[in-house]
């Protein structure tokens, strides 16, 4: 490791067809992107933002991470593939125990080639919800020869900021105190741009000045020339906030959706939910009289509350000249949705007609048992397991397709099924579902899961439906998403807005586990030495059990109240009832045979009475004072 620590600084290939990174995970003091409050975040080598990446679809990425953090952390590839290794995906309690505090590492092997994929993604860290902290960059990966043509290309980098860290915010979500389950409401927004492996500058001559090398918000401009095309890779990396996206003065048309290239779409408002990419093309205009502005609001239905010192709506530029003024046409009317069931994929690949399995999952929030409240599939909530789930599958033999060894939330996936997942959504909030290790096709959305009418269902064009990675579905929806299980491993299926993924919006998808056995060969020892350095087993079960049903050790639950009779109360009310009926009972039987006094005992109670009040009288007449 100490060999690691002296290569940090350097970020050069090392091999051919092999781009090398090397990324030591540190806090980073007084970081202060919009301006209002400094705090620590998690940045690269020591500074923030982490590096954007660019690399070549001819080139594997090899990232190589040291962890000087004092939580345990990982790396997530959005949208990669990992064929036939999803140990590298970085999800920990899925495909690993996480990088330990303090000089735990991991290298990150990304095979491009293999995966025949280029497009837009980001990196993001997959544990302790340390992206909400900053640990979050753009992943860029070029062709040899782009499926349309343009002068110059920009990332676009959009996400929500928070004041707190996260441990702080966790803690108040997932609370007691907060039993209706209010998220946590982004401090501010961002946009900043990338270009060519490097972000943009500040402009100069703005207000305020910044003293940051990147440019943020009002300080960050997009430098254009009468007459080019650019293509603008936007890129949600939010932990909670949606984005709408547009540009005053220029057209717009989509021609790539998390990584798949499209049909070229005109639109005028790009809607990006959390985690997702869009690539547009914008042809610049023909004279430089005036600068325009980039518009990228949050979309605030989103959030319980709005605090009076939040501005949901940040805007940056393009300059055609320093000396012309800024344009602004203001916010718009209406906001509308992306229809995504409506775009095409350049490269058609028609959906398979039918599913051989179908999960079903429905999402709900509730006040749990433990008074906290938590997000649920099918009433149940995710908790990670402690040996991760890849881990369990190269090692529990045959037992490995059978789910109840991984915990619950888990499914068991034959090779090469075609696997339906039918999302629908029982809350009144929207959602992003990230799917790991897979593009799946949407086969099918409707405006009301629960009608019967089929004039609320639209299907797509199954001869060459859109393919994505993350998709949004809306309070009362559904979504059919359609995928064919030719990647063994392990995969996570979550909602990308952090706080519901740690409240337990998740499953696990374990896709083909004795093909995936095969491969065992390949693990890296990394995997089991961190595991072994946080104490964690790294065999068996989910609890590192040889067994398929003793779970003895992970933790299980909250669940949701019992709003019928809990034991408790049938105790309490079984003994009201019976002390009531007691008391009755004494009543009546007084009543009809104790309750008759003849007159000799009645005189004879008198006398006592009256003795006992006239030894009474003179007792104390002792003590009073006589008249003279």
């Amino acid at each position: 490791m100490r060999s690691l620590v002296a290569l940090l600084a350097l970020a050069s290939p090392a091999l051919a067809g092999v781009q090398e990174l090397w990324w030591n995970l540190t806090y980073v003091q007084n970081v202060n992107p919009d301006g209002l409050f400094p705090r620590r975040v998690i940045g690269v080598n020591g500074s923030w933002p982490p590096p954007p990446i660019d690399i070549s679809t001819e080139d594997s990425l090899l990232l190589h991470a040291y962890n000087s953090l004092d939580t345990v952390a990982t790396l997530h590839h959005h949208g990669m593939f990992f064929n036939s290794s999803s140990w590298n995906d970085g999800a920990v309690g899925v495909s690993e125990c996480g990088m330990p505090v303090h000089g735990g590492g991991n290298s990150y092997s990304i095979d491009i080639p293999n995966s025949g994929q280029w497009g837009t993604y980001w990196v993001h860290s997959h544990a302790s919800g340390q992206y909400v902290d900053g640990l979050r960059a753009p992943l860029v990966i070029h062709p040899p020869k782009e499926v349309y043509s343009y002068d110059e290309e920009f990332t676009v980098v959009l996400g929500d900021w928070y004041h707190d860290e996260h441990s702080v915010l966790i803690d108040q979500f997932i609370s007691v105190a907060d039993p209706g389950g209010a998220e946590p409401v982004p401090n501010a927004a961002l946009i900043y741009f990338a270009q060519n492996g490097t972000y943009l500058g500040p402009m100069t001559g703005t207000s305020p000045q910044s003293n940051s090398a990147v440019g943020f918000n009002e300080n960050a401009t997009l430098p254009f020339q009468p007459g080019k095309t650019y293509r603008l890779r936007i890129v949600n990396t939010s932990a909670f906030a949606m984005f709408y996206f547009w540009i005053d003065g220029h057209d717009m048309t989509v021609i790539e959706v998390d990584g798949t290239d499209i049909e070229k779409y005109p639109i005028d408002l790009v809607t990006l939910a959390v985690a997702q990419r869009y690539s547009i093309l914008v042809t610049a205009r023909n004279d430089t009289s005036a600068n325009w502005v980039v518009h990228a609001n949050m979309d605030t239905d989103m959030f319980d509350t709005v605090p009076d010192t939040l501005n949901p709506n940040v805007t940056a530029s393009i300059t055609y000249s320093d000396s012309a003024s800024l344009t602004n046409l203001g916010t718009i009317q209406a906001y509308s949705d992306v229809d995504d069931i409506a775009m095409a994929p350049v490269a058609s690949s028609p959906a398979p007609p039918e599913a051989d399995m179908t999960v079903s999952l429905e999402v709900s929030f509730d006040t749990m048992s433990d008074g906290t409240n938590r997000a649920m599939f099918n009433l149940v909530t995710y908790n990670p397991p402690l040996v991760p789930a890849i881990l369990s599958a190269m090692t529990l033999g045959g037992n490995a397709t059978v789910a109840e060894a991984y915990g619950p939330q888990s499914f068991v996936l034959n090779h090469l099924d075609v696997i339906d997942v039918v999302v629908k959504n029982n809350d009144s909030g929207k959602h992003p579902f990230h799917l790991h290790g897979h593009k799946y096709w949407i086969v099918e959305r409707s405006a009301d899961y629960l009608s019967t009418d089929p004039s609320v269902i639209t299907t797509a064009n199954l001869s060459n439906p859109l393919r994505r990675d993350t998709i949004q579905v809306e309070s009362g929806t559904s979504a059919t998403l359609r995928f064919i299980a030719d990647n063994p491993g392990v995969w996570f299926f979550h909602c990308h807005i952090e706080w519901h993924l740690e409240a337990g919006l998740a499953v696990q998808l374990v896709e083909a586990p004795l093909i995936a056995q095969t491969f065992a060969a390949n693990l890296p020892s990394t995997l089991q030495d961190n595991c072994h350095a946080q104490g964690l087993p790294f065999s068996g079960n989910a609890a590192g059990k040889d067994s398929t049903t003793d779970l003895k050790g992970i933790t299980l639950g909250p669940y949701p109240q019992n709003n019928g009779w809990h034991w408790k109360g049938i105790v309490a009310m079984t003994g009201c009832v019976l002390t009531a009926v007691i008391g009755m009972l004494t009543v009546v039987w007084y009543s009809l045979f104790g309750g008759h006094i003849t007159e000799e005992e009645a005189e004879a109670d008198a006398r006592v009475a009256l003795a006992k009040k006239e030894k009474r009288g003179r007792f104390y007449g002792i003590f009073k004072s006589r008249a003279t």
